[in-house]
Order: structure tokens, then sequence, then C-alpha cells
């Protein structure tokens, strides 16, 4: 398809997929993360298995000003960004509110709402460009359901749904459309930085049942940012079939 897409959070998980997605159906990518030896080795992957071009960032999109100098830098060929996928983000810990981590919350916050501000901020005046833009923000169904524990982390998803539906408001006199999709339960490297490297605690997340992958979310978002130029689902939820919603499911014992 030959457009230009720009992945945050792209050395694992959601974002990875994504990149592998897309690269197949032949759009070229920005991919950005922390770290620059998965960066490195999926622009590797993608270049020589897809035949798109692939340009990696390094920076961490906490980091306000590094986010606005990253895109501010682009050069002149990369610059006509047709879709941002604002994935990028994280879950840290799993207390009680009067016995979590303060630590923890900002970076939640930092990451999964601060960042989503300012890369959308910065990346806009590119898709403005285009006329025909999409921004992508990867939510959770921790945005619509509130589950003992959840505090910080709901509370930022929570922030993500809303800015999504407000973005989509105001971005309608531009032509811009905005996504905002949900995902429930899924094996990636989420819950082990959730539990902080505990193995034996990320595992028990998923006993019982048959969650989502990664590839099964990049496949909803890809579909989404390819239907024809009068058709935008602005909010999706989705989950695997043993998860209702944020709270109940099904698990085998």
């Amino acid at each position: 398809m030959n457009r230009t897409i720009l992945i945050t959070g792209a050395t694992s998980g959601f974002g990875e997929a994504c990149a592998r997605k897309f690269a197949a159906g032949g759009d070229h990518l920005i991919i950005t993360g922390r770290r620059s030896e998965r960066l490195t080795a999926l622009k590797k992957e993608l270049e020589e298995g897809s035949g798109v071009r692939v340009l990696p960032l390094v920076f961490d999109v906490q980091d306000r000003e590094a986010c606005f100098a990253a895109v501010a830098g682009l050069p002149a060929t990369w610059r006509k960004v047709n879709i941002l996928i604002n994935n990028a983000g994280l879950a840290l810990g799993r207390d009680y509110f009067d016995e979590g981590n303060i630590d923890d919350c900002e970076t939640m916050i930092d990451t999964n709402v601060k960042g989503l501000l300012y890369m959308s901020r910065a990346v806009l005046p590119l898709l403005l460009e285009t006329g025909h833009g999409h921004i992508i923000n990867l939510g959770s169904v921790a945005a619509k359901d509130i589950y003992e524990k959840g505090n910080a982390y709901c509370g930022s998803k929570a922030a993500v749904d809303a800015i999504s539906h407000s973005m989509r408001i105001d971005l309608l006199r531009h032509g811009i459309k905005v996504t905002a999709i949900h995902p429930g339960a899924a094996e990636t490297e989420f819950s082990n930085v959730r539990f902080k490297g505990d193995e034996g605690l990320a595992k028990g997340i998923y006993k019982g049942f048959t969650p989502l992958t990664a590839e099964d979310v990049a496949d909803a978002i890809y579909y989404c940012a390819n239907l024809p130029a009068h058709v935008c689902i602005n909010d999706l939820v989705m989950t695997c079939t043993a998860q209702a919603d944020g709270i109940y499911f099904f698990r085998k014992s």
C-alpha cells in the first residue's frame, strides 16, 4: 500500500505484531521504542522479509522533548505519515490503592496518558498534511470496567478512552479518523512487566483459558486501518471467548 505507519512501543507485544502485519501489507514503518537492539533486529527482519522501508527511532514516550524532537527530526522522505498507532503503554503492579507504589502510578500515567498526548500532538501536523490521517490509540477493557487493585492503571486507560473520544470530536473538521482499541487479556510481555519479572504470577493470569494473542489485536487494528475513507470505527472492545469484560472470565479447571 506504500503508506507510512508510525508505531510507538514496537519492540514487543501489540506494537511488534502491528509492525509485522502492516509490513506484510506493503506499508512503510517508523517504529519507536526504548530498546535499540530490538528495533534494529525488527528493521532487518521486515526490510528483508517484506521489502518495505523501516525507520527505527529510539526514545521514551515519557520524555516530552524527545517525542517532539524525534518527529521534528524526521527526514523529508519520512514526513508523510498516514497513520499513528499509539501503542506504547504498560501496567506496573496490582496492589490495593493504599499499598501501591506511587512511582509505579506516575510511570503508568506518564507513559499511557502523557506519552500518547505528546506523540499525538507531535505527529498531528504531519497527518493533517495528508488530509486523511488516522490515529489509533491502544486502550484496555480496564477503561470500561474498573476492577480491584486496578486503580492507576484503570485510570490511565479510562483517560485514553476519554481522550480518544475527545480527539475524534475535535478532529472531525480535519477529516482525521480516531479509533480506540480496547483489548482484554492478551498473552504478551504485559503481565511480566506488570509483575516485575515474576513468571509465576504472570502465567497465572492466563490459567484456565486461551487469551488473545498480540497477532489477534494487530489483525483488528489492521482491519480498522483499511476501511473505506468514509468509515471509521470509533471504539472497539475485543476479548477472548472466555472473557466477557474487564472482570468476568470462565476458567476451566
